[in-house]
C-alpha cells in the first residue's frame, strides 16, 4: 500500500513532557496530526474529537503521577474509550503503561532490575507476526534464522508487572518482560521507536545512574536497524489507521 497516494488521516499524538517529542515519527504519521502538550495547558479531546487514530508519548513522570501531571486520569479514560471504540491507538513507553493501567493492569514504579537504557533487543512472542502493527517486524525477524528479534532504544525506570485481563503478550527483552502487547485496538510498546541515538544521549544527560557514552557506544553500530525498526513500527501502524478508515467506510 503506498500511503503517499491516499487521503491524508487524522491522527492526534498526545505528547506528556516537554523532550518527549514525536522525533522521526513526525515525517512518519502524515501530515495531518493534532499534537496534543497537556503539561503546556491543552485539553484532551473528547473521544469524538480524535480523528481517526491516537497516539499517547512517553514522559518524564510514572503512570500513577496525577498530582504531578493532573491530566493522567483523563488520559487513562481517554485510552480506555479508544480501545471500547476500537480507535487504533499507539502507547509509547509511559504511553505503554498508561494503557496497561487503564486496562486494569499493573506498573512498579522504580522497577528491579533497574533502568533500561540504549539498545535493547525485543523478542518477538508467538503471535507477533500475525499482528497489524508488529506483523513486518517480527516477520522479518523471524526470516534471518535468529531468535526472532529487533533492535529499537530504550529509557525507562518504571516497568509493567501486569497486562490487563484479554491483552496479548508480544514482545519482551532481556531486562523486561512486557516490551510489547495488543489490548484491541491498542498497542502499547515499552520501547521508544520513534527515538534516535541523539535523543537517547539528551535524555542519558538528565540521569547519573546512566554512562552515557557507554550506552551510545554499544547502540551506534546498529543505529541504522534501530531507525529502520522505527520506520517501520510508523508505516505500519499508519496503514492500520487507513485500513480502519476504509473499514467504516469514513472518509480522512
Amino acid at each position: 500500500m503506498n500511503l503517499q497516494l491516499l487521503d491524508p488521516v487524522r491522527i492526534t499524538v498526545v505528547q506528556n513532557s516537554p523532550d518527549v517529542t514525536l522525533d522521526t515519527f513526525a515525517d512518519r504519521l502524515g501530515p495531518d496530526v493534532r499534537l496534543v502538550r497537556p503539561f503546556a495547558g491543552d485539553a484532551l479531546p473528547d473521544l469524538a474529537d480524535l480523528g481517526h487514530g491516537l497516539v499517547v508519548l512517553g514522559g518524564q513522570m510514572s503512570a500513577y503521577d496525577d498530582d504531578v501531571a493532573p491530566w493522567l486520569p483523563a488520559l487513562r479514560d481517554l485510552l480506555s474509550a479508544a480501545v471500547v471504540a476500537e480507535v487504533p491507538t499507539l502507547g509509547v513507553c509511559l504511553g505503554a503503561q498508561l494503557l496497561a493501567v487503564a486496562g486494569g493492569g499493573h506498573v512498579q514504579v522504580a522497577a528491579p532490575p533497574g533502568r533500561e537504557v540504549g539498545l535493547t533487543r525485543v523478542f518477538w512472542k508467538a503471535g507477533a507476526e500475525a499482528d497489524p502493527v508488529l506483523g513486518p517486524l517480527a516477520r522479518a525477524a523471524a526470516g534471518t534464522g535468529k531468535r526472532a528479534r529487533s533492535l529499537t532504544l530504550s529509557m525507562h525506570a518504571d516497568a509493567i508487572i501486569d497486562l490487563p485481563e484479554g491483552a496479548t503478550w508480544l514482545g519482551m527483552s532481556d531486562m523486561y518482560p512486557y516490551q510489547a502487547f495488543r489490548l484491541g485496538s491498542a498497542l502499547g510498546v515499552q520501547f521508544h521507536p520513534e527515538a534516535t541515538l541523539d535523543t537517547i544521549r539528551r535524555w542519558a544527560a538528565d540521569h547519573g545512574d546512566v554512562d552515557t557514552e557507554n550506552v551510545l557506544a554499544e547502540a551506534a553500530p546498529f543505529e541504522g536497524e534501530v531507525l529502520e525498526t522505527g520506520r517501520v513500527l510508523a508505516e505500519s501502524f499508519l496503514a492500520v489507521v487507513h485500513d480502519d478508515v476504509a473499514r467504516r467506510g469514513v472518509r480522512a
